[in-house]
């Protein structure tokens, strides 16, 4: 019995690196479970050939059968794996292998029927021998069909070369061991001669085509498994051959020789090659590689090896056989040139990996460079202090932005610029930031200019101290000054009057709360709420400017009158308040307030005219009835009207029995619960102009409530009731739909018109956690697209909860729909956190526009914002327009949009429709002034 045999290069990694046969392997339970199966299989066998287990027929007949199944186990599963799981040459070069064991089990088969069946020596040749020997070309061509991948010409020369070395070993060692010792015994004919040569001829081809593959797939990547596998049992093939070989020679061999260990142990290494488990199919073009430094000195190896052989023929024949002379010599010659053909290539290699060198080089330099420039030019500070604070690097910057020079701050610790609370706040982000490499934090310090001004700076700290080419912390610091300046500005001006500039509602608020935390034991907190009696018949008869002169007189009485830890605020029109705080108790408000009044018998001079003027005060105490603001408030406001309504000049402490007002107050909550359910409900719209050329833009849906007893009943009346109850959800949720649609149908009319339709989201509308799920079902519903659509939120609903808004806005402006802040100025926004809302539009309450165009000092809040909102790119609207002066200051400020009743009233469906139709015609029609239609002239804010 013969074979053939093969090298197989070790394979570096479980992986596999070209098509077809070269896969990743990824060995699962059953391929560990089958691996398990053969070596327990093979070792069974060794045993039983080493000892001879059950005499020698017994041997012989397990042989013969263990060998014709592992040889027709290895052909299945070649042929059954290539035929359904491979294609183009993956798929011949498995079949062409799978065929190699299927001609070796008919050889097999021949010689069991010799040896078996007809009970008589095999013969030499015989037909056994045409199936061996036929699995030499099978498997030859299998493995030259195995997929490679790419190789430049020298690659390719020196694999050559790496093959023809080891074959030439391999022959020299065949020669010496097995060819001339078969030559010198001299064979009975030529065709035992050839046949007996062919065997480990054929080892030889095998051994040099594996060695070849292997060679080739490590100089293009890994070596697959499979090809190792099969490489491992061709290996074992040709050991088994020469081990027959020999044994035949010496007439000592017999069927179930430990050679034929061999064999099954091939034909099962094919097996489990064909049954590797593919992962995934890999490129062939991977990444050369030169391998491991076995497999590249495995040509040496079997070189010495051969020369090893031949040299113990020689001493043991004394003779020097000159066919070993010129296969050697042929060999040093390759070995030589494969040599110099690695050092040409080593050469180019070289000075490939010298120009890569040089041009990234190049690259780094120009990269470090531009990186220099962006910092030296750059409008942040950049600084690189160690753990200790200390500064390892300063950007030149340094001098334009904070007028230091970089050279004196290097090596100096950064807090000799810094105060105590810089300080600390500094060492607090560096301490957050421990132990969390490449996180950053955002402080704001105070830092000292060179002139001795300070200045306030932005600083982002990013812990770098584990980047080994900073090892430090990388502060980047930028100069908000201006902003900041902008931001208290706005901070001040939206927390009080800009007439009087006493507090507002919103800073007024926010001090009574104070108060009632901070009120002493034994005393109490006192609010009054005082409305001008006559102020608008002042307005009327002298004009708006005597009325501001008024209010202004009035503030400062009140100021006059009260303690510096009180507080007097102007809550619009002609209403004030004060804040007593530790009064002793009600008796003493109303001693205050009594003063107040007499106070106001003085006439007051306004152009040069004695006007005597009367406040109505409502008097609230905090007590059991009054423990939060809110309803000290309200107490407040309640009995104001109750001292109203008893008659100019006086006051009222509040009484519970002002209460009694409620129950009508109850009997408008339940109509409000029927009005939806009995649409009683309808939207008016009032338009939006522009200001520059008096075009309709858009239109803001207001709601009525259409009573059926009490008639059209003002949403002032009953929207904030419907916020109290829960109500506003249902009924806001109908505004948006019935605006929504009304919009769609009016540009479904009207395509081109550019129009925006403005809806009002109330408090708990936006606290919803599904509202944008809503907005967004409404507008599919409507059909109008979300860029139409406005969303209108006052401040104090969008700054509370910032972070959580935050994401909600961006969710809705995500959807695509418009967002505007409404009311602004009248509550407080951060500068930081309105910069990073997603908004739109800002809105100019209508307190801030009602004496625009009368005194120039009224127009200082409302240019702030339209300057703001310019910086930040948003759009402005202004609301409550109701003269000329107001429209003509607003549009010299830059403001774009503005309504009101200067314009036209909110109107119903149908008449909203025609404005928005006829367009200027329309308002022309509703006897506008020419002046509103017309082009903005080019004039300072």
């Amino acid at each position: 019995m013969a074979s053939t045999g093969t090298t197989a290069g070790r394979a570096p990694h479980w992986y596999v690196a070209v098509r077809g046969l070269v896969h990743d392997v990824a060995p699962t339970p059953g391929y560990r479970r089958l691996w398990l199966a053969a070596i327990v299989a093979t070792f069974v066998l060794a045993v039983w050939f080493t000892f001879g287990l059950g005499g020698p027929l017994v041997t012989q007949t397990v042989s013969n059968v263990a060998l014709i199944l592992a040889a027709v186990t290895a052909a299945t599963a070649c042929l059954t794996v290539g035929l359904n799981k491979r294609t183009g040459r993956d798929r011949l070069a498995l079949v062409l292998i799978g065929a190699g064991p299927l001609s070796w089990a008919l050889g097999q088969g021949a010689y069991v029927y010799y040896e078996s069946v007809l009970g008589e020596d095999v013969p030499l040749p015989s037909l056994a021998d045409l199936g061996y020997l036929g699995m030499i070309p099978l498997l030859g061509a299998g493995l030259l069909m195995v997929p490679t991948g790419a190789q430049n010409m020298a690659n390719k020369v020196r694999t050559v070369l790496d093959g023809l070395v080891v074959a030439a070993a391999l022959l020299l060692v065949s020669w010496a061991l097995l060819v001339q010792p078969m030559l010198s015994a001299g064979p009975e004919t030529e065709g035992t001669l050839a046949i007996s040569l062919a065997y480990p001829l054929g080892d030889l081809v095998i051994v040099t085509i594996v060695f070849y593959m292997v060679a080739r797939m490590r100089q293009a990547g890994a070596v697959p498994m499979p090809l190792t596998l099969i490489g491992a049992g061709v290996v074992t093939f040709a050991v088994a051959d020469s081990g027959y070989a020999y044994l035949t020679m010496t007439g000592q061999y017999q069927s179930g020789a430990i050679t034929d260990l061999g064999w099954f142990a091939g034909f099962t290494l094919i097996v489990l090659a064909a049954l590797c488990p593919v992962e995934s199919r890999i490129s062939a073009h991977r990444k050369p590689t030169d391998g491991r430094p076995i497999a590249q000195m495995m040509p040496y190896v079997v070189v010495i090896f051969s020369v090893f052989a031949t040299t113990v023929e020689v001493l043991r024949t004394g003779h020097v056989d000159a066919f070993a002379s010129v296969t050697r010599s042929l060999m040093i010659v390759m070995i030589v040139g494969r040599q110099v053909l690695s050092l040409l290539d080593n050469r180019a290699l070289t000075r490939g990996l010298e120009a890569r060198v040089t041009a990234r080089t190049a690259q780094l330099r120009a990269s470090e460079r531009r990186f220099h420039a962006l910092v030296q030019h750059s409008s942040d500070v950049v600084t690189v202090v160690d753990a200790e604070l200390t500064v390892l690097y300063q950007s030149e910057s340094v001098t334009r932005v904070f007028g230091h020079q970089a050279s004196t701050l290097t090596g100096q610790p950064l807090t000799m610029l810094l105060d105590d609370d810089a300080t600390q706040r500094l060492r607090l982000a560096a301490e957050k930031l421990t132990g969390r490499p490449y996180a950053n934090t955002m402080i704001e310090v105070p830092l000292p200019h060179a002139d001795g001004r300070i200045r306030q700076a932005e600083m982002t700290v990013t812990n770098l101290l584990d980047d080994p080419s900073v090892h430090g912390l990388v502060l980047n610091t930028r100069d908000v000054s201006e902003r900041k300046e902008l931001e208290d500005q706005l901070i001040h001006e939206a927390f009080h009057d800009a007439l009087t500039k006493l507090a507002n509602r919103a800073l007024f608020k926010d001090r009574v709360t104070q108060a009632l935390v901070r009120r002493p034991k034994g005393s109490t907190v006192a609010v009054l709420f005082l409305d001008l009696d006559g102020f608008k018949e002042v307005n009327d008869s002298l004009g708006h400017a005597a009325g501001d002169d008024l209010l202004i007189k009035v503030a400062e009485r009140l100021s006059a009158a009260v303690r510096p830890e009180d507080t007097v605020a102007r809550f619009g029109g002609d209403e004030f308040a004060v804040l007593i705080e530790s009064v002793p108790d009600q008796a003493a408000a109303e001693e205050f307030a009594q003063r107040v009044i007499d106070g106001m018998e003085d006439p007051v001079t306004i152009e040069n005219r004695e006007i005597h003027i009367r406040g109505s005060i409502g008097i609230a105490v905090a007590g059991a009835d009054a423990s939060d603001t809110d309803q000290i408030m309200r107490n407040a406001d309640l009995a104001m009207y109750h001292a109203k309504a008893a008659g100019a000049g006086g006051y009222a402490s509040y009484d519970p029995q002002m209460h009694s007002g409620l129950i009508a107050r109850l009997q408008l909550e339940a109509d409000l619960r029927r009005a939806l359910e009995n649409d009683e409900f309808e939207l008016h719209y009032q338009p939006t102009i522009r200001l520059d050329n008096g075009a309709v833009v858009g239109f803001e849906a207001l709601l009525r409530w259409r009573h059926p007893t009490r008639g059209l009943v003002p949403p002032a009346e009953f929207v904030s009731l419907a916020e109290a109850t829960g109500m506003i959800l249902p009924i806001g949720q109908w505004v948006l739909t019935e605006a929504c649609r009304q919009a769609a149908e009016w540009i479904g009319a009207s395509p081109d018109r550019p129009m925006t339709m403005a809806v009002n989201v109330s408090g708990r509308q936006f606290g919803q956690d599904d509202f944008a799920d809503i907005v967004e079902r409404v507008l599919a519903e409507s059909g109008l697209a979300p860029e139409r659509l406005c969303l209108e939120m006052t401040e104090s609903v969008v700054m509370n909860d910032t972070e959580e808004n935050l994401a909600l806005l961006t969710r809705l402006k995500a959807i695509g729909v418009k967002l505007a802040i409404d009311d602004f100025g009248t509550g407080y926004s951060s500068l930081s956190y309105l910069r990073r809302f997603p908004v739109d539009t800002l809105k100019i309450d209508r307190s801030f526009v009602e004496r625009l165009g009368q005194q120039s000092d009224d127009a200082t809040l409302a240019r702030t914002i339209v300057q703001l909102g310019q910086s930040l790119g948003m759009s402005t609207v202004a609301e409550g327009i109701e003269h000329s002066e107001q429209f003509l200051a607003l549009r010299r400020m830059g403001c774009e949009r503005a309504q009101g009743y200067y314009f036209s009233r909110p109107l119903p469906a149908i008449q909203a429709g025609a404005v928005l139709t006829g367009g200027r015609a329309a308002l022309m029609a509703g006897n506008k002034p020419a002046s509103m239609l017309a082009p903005a002239p080019v004039a300072a804010a």
